[in-house]
């Protein structure tokens, strides 16, 4: 019984974040096809954000009336409407529609609304549940929260990404032209392994096996034993990217003596004014650069070395979220002066990704082995480092109180916000970033 109810808590985890995630890791393939192109990404950020419109309402209802809210109708309907959109976007992801005159993916925009809508609303509405339980069994559906980011990311591996080519386009309107003077390059992309509606039907599957998990959970019987409520837990990794499963007007305070135990002296959790004010900084900074500015410009900062450099940052950088999560569990460093320096180090390799975006389509080592390892590495170390620093920031933060894991929510909030609504203009208004054509852009040696 007691493995069941692990593996039960682990697939019910899974379909927390698992369809925003599944989106990031095939938009290298999606990016190709729908006439946003390179700007999608910026958009998708800016969707994100509107939809932490689900946790303040949940949050604002549960302040308004405590107690009176069915939490698992909430669930059973938010994974519904999960499941519904991923199927609908397997069908409709390439469908557009004219817009102010031009040509825009909105069907993909409404779809991925509502799948934020889900993921973000899950992480005020899973934990709550999941307390009811005993501790040992949410340490399991946060390893399975851990794999919803971790499992798109291998399969966009196994998908592979189509490799360009370059055909003449004369090919195709033989005896309009006279001579070969007005042929012109075309990029062509050859097919991956599978296509994006199976990697979509994929997503609806996880979908699929999370609410049945949730549906097994509420019909599992306990032993006398463990149908009680052991203390409480607070999410390591998740609890950093979505801090608001902790505002939800439960009481998460830890009265059991064992955890007594663990946390740490006081004296530790007497810090400054400044030290507040720096960890409060990084939170923010952090979470601006992970959530809002970098990922806006992904594509002009890997595109233009082609479409497997990109294919493998969004999927490896995906693999590196939980990995780095996992590590800050078993390796735990609270020392501010470790955790700045890990964020300058860490912002470097930001600044080396936004640098080649500012200089698509010809960024350095453009063409190159060594540029397009470079810059897969750079993603790969840019999310790894920062995403430590945002677990042990949370760490730090709830062990000192639980409102100081509110504010550390609301910063982590602000610093998305305010990164997403930067960059947009940015990259659709001002036209900063350039998009390049793998066959037709001319880059000087």
């Amino acid at each position: 019984m007691t493995l069941l109810v692990h593996m039960l808590a682990c697939a019910f985890g899974l379909g927390s974040w698992v369809a925003v995630n599944g989106l990031w890791v095939e938009l290298p393939l999606i990016v190709n096809t729908l006439p946003e192109g390179w700007e999608l990404p910026s958009y998708l950020t800016v969707l994100i954000q509107m939809a932490n419109l689900g946790p303040l309402l949940i949050t604002l209802m549960h302040k308004a009336s405590p107690g009176r809210l069915n939490e698992r109708a909430v669930i059973y309907a938010i994974l519904s409407i999960g499941i519904l959109s991923c199927g609908l976007l397997a069908f409709f992801w390439h469908q557009t529609s004219i817009v102010a005159g031009a040509s825009h993916s909105t069907a993909f925009f409404i779809i991925t609304f509502f799948l934020s809508l889900v993921d973000c609303t899950s992480s005020v509405t899973f934990l709550p549940f999941m307390m009811q339980l005993p501790a040992k069994y949410i340490t399991t559906y946060f390893i399975g929260e851990g794999l919803s980011g971790f499992v798109p990311g291998v399969v966009a591996l196994a998908q592979g990404v189509g490799m360009a080519k370059c055909v003449n386009a004369t090919q195709a309107t033989t005896g309009n032209h006279t001579g070969g003077n007005n042929s012109f390059l075309q990029t062509e992309y050859l097919p991956p392994n599978f296509s994006t509606q199976v990697f979509f039907f994929f997503l609806t599957a996880m979908m699929c096996i999370s609410l049945a998990a949730f549906i097994a959970l509420n019909r599992i019987r306990l032993p006398p034993d463990e149908n009680l409520m052991a203390g409480s837990m607070t999410s390591v990794c998740s609890g950093l990217d979505n801090p608001a499963a902790d505002t939800d007007g439960k009481d998460t305070k830890c009265e059991n003596e064992e955890e007594s135990h663990t946390r740490p002296a006081p004296a530790e959790l007497n810090h400054s004014v400044y030290q507040l004010t720096f960890i409060y900084f990084l939170v923010v900074w952090v979470n601006g650069a992970t959530n809002g500015v970098l990922p806006s410009v992904q594509t002009y900062s890997c595109m233009p070395y082609g479409n497997l450099a990109y294919h493998l940052s969004a999927a490896l950088a995906s693999v590196a979220n939980p990995a780095a999560c996992t590590i800050a569990m078993f390796f735990q460093n609270r020392s501010l002066v470790f955790l700045g320096a890990l964020a300058l180090l860490g912002t470097g390799f930001g600044s080396y990704n936004m640098a080649m975006a500012a200089m698509s389509p010809c960024p350095l080592l453009q063409g190159s082995m060594a540029g397009e390892v470079i810059i897969v590495l750079s993603w790969l170390l840019f999310t790894g480092t920062l995403s430590y620093i945002k677990v042990m920031l949370g760490v730090i933060l709830r062990d000192r109180s639980h409102s100081a894991l509110v504010w550390c929510g609301a910063a982590a909030q602000a610093g998305s916000l305010v990164g997403s609504v930067t960059m947009f203009p940015l990259v659709n208004v001002l036209m900063l970033f350039k998009a390049g054509d793998f066959c037709n852009t001319k880059c000087p040696l």
